[in-house]
């Protein structure tokens, strides 16, 4: 992977601040207390592998049948994760036609959480 920006983005990464939200802006919200939610689209057998601490498993097949147990998590901002991105973008999109507006992807998923944040993570 190229080198990091300060934002721990890869160089030349194209960057959307209202779909994403990089690893580093996600981890200090959380440490900071902030009101914020984890969701992982991945399948059983790719968080089998490697995980998030304190995400919530809703795969991206179930994810607008099952887009209405989210509302109970009230303003918290929804982050949602998969391998790179790109599936996690497809669940905002939905989440957000289902109405949950504070909806971000984490950018470059759990496997640039694994280079950039918590290398105890499997790279995979």
């Amino acid at each position: 992977m190229s080198q990091l920006d300060a934002r721990g983005l890869p160089e030349g990464y194209p960057f959307n601040p209202e779909w994403e939200i990089a690893p580093r802006m996600y981890r200090d919200m959380v440490q900071r207390g902030e009101s914020v939610v984890l969701i992982d689209v991945r399948t059983a057998q790719e968080r089998a592998t490697a995980c998030i601490a304190g995400s919530v498993h809703l795969p991206l097949a179930e994810i607008e049948s099952r887009a209405h147990e989210l509302e109970a998590h009230g303003d918290a901002l929804i982050v949602v994760t998969c391998h790179h991105g790109q599936r996690s973008l497809r669940a905002v999109a939905a989440l957000r036609r289902a109405g949950l507006d504070n909806t971000r992807s984490l950018a470059g998923g759990i496997h640039l959480w694994s280079i950039d944040i918590d290398p105890a993570v499997p790279i995979y």
